[in-house]
Formats: C-alpha cells, sequence, structure tokens
C-alpha cells in the first residue's frame, strides 16, 4: 500500500491562497484531495488520472488547481480565493483504476492537513 505525506496547510484571510502538496512512496493510477470540514461527512474537491486529466467538485471550480508530477509522485492543490467554507482537514488519496471508475476513493490516505479560512 502506497504511503502519502501532505504538506502546506496552515491559516490564511478569505480571499487569499494556499498550496498543499502531497508525496507519494510510489507510483499510482491517479489521486485525489478530500476535505472534511467540521462536522460534516469527507467530500471530493479534486482528482487527476496520471494522464492529466482532472475532476473538480463544483464548490471549487474555477478557484482550485489539481497538478500532478509523475516523476517525483507527487500531487498539488493550488488554492486560490479561500472562502471561511473552504475550512477543512484536507486529505490526500491514491485511487486505482477502479476507484477512478466508479468515482470511490482508494484505500490509502495521508494524515490530513489543517486549513483554516478566516480573518
Amino acid at each position: 500500500q502506497v504511503q502519502l505525506v501532505e504538506s502546506g496547510g496552515g491559516l490564511v484571510q478569505p480571499g487569499g491562497s494556499l498550496r498543499l502538496s502531497c508525496a507519494a512512496s510510489g507510483s499510482t493510477y491517479a489521486m485525489a484531495w478530500y476535505r472534511q470540514p467540521p462536522e460534516k461527512e469527507r467530500e471530493l474537491v479534486a482528482r487527476i488520472h496520471n494522464s492529466g486529466d482532472t475532476h473538480y467538485a463544483d464548490s471549487v471550480k474555477g478557484r482550485f488547481t489539481i497538478s500532478g508530477d509523475n516523476a517525483k509522485n507527487t500531487v498539488y492543490l493550488q488554492m486560490n480565493s479561500l472562502k471561511p467554507e473552504d475550512t477543512a482537514v484536507y486529505y490526500c488519496n491514491a485511487m486505482n483504476m477502479a476507484n477512478w471508475v466508479f468515482g470511490r476513493p482508494g484505500d490509502s490516505w495521508g494524515q490530513g492537513t489543517q486549513v483554516t479560512v478566516s480573518s
């Protein structure tokens, strides 16, 4: 099972930007970012296939960009125009082909990184 390590969370004011990184211990079919706001269920934010194909949640389209570096087994999440409702713990997830096709998370998760958007 691939190991995932996230970094880049923190406290930012509304309208600000943050960049999250997730380093995998090996290659993956696809990667995704999920988030879990306080007292809510975990939700998909964005996902990227190793071909470069990407999908986004409607709530982040136009503000967030997911990208990957296959040579480094690393995926990034650039978050711009952040809103208080983006406050959550963000998790990196590794997907296999079945996960990608059926839109379900894989079994490998990172430890999570806190993103807080507040003035």
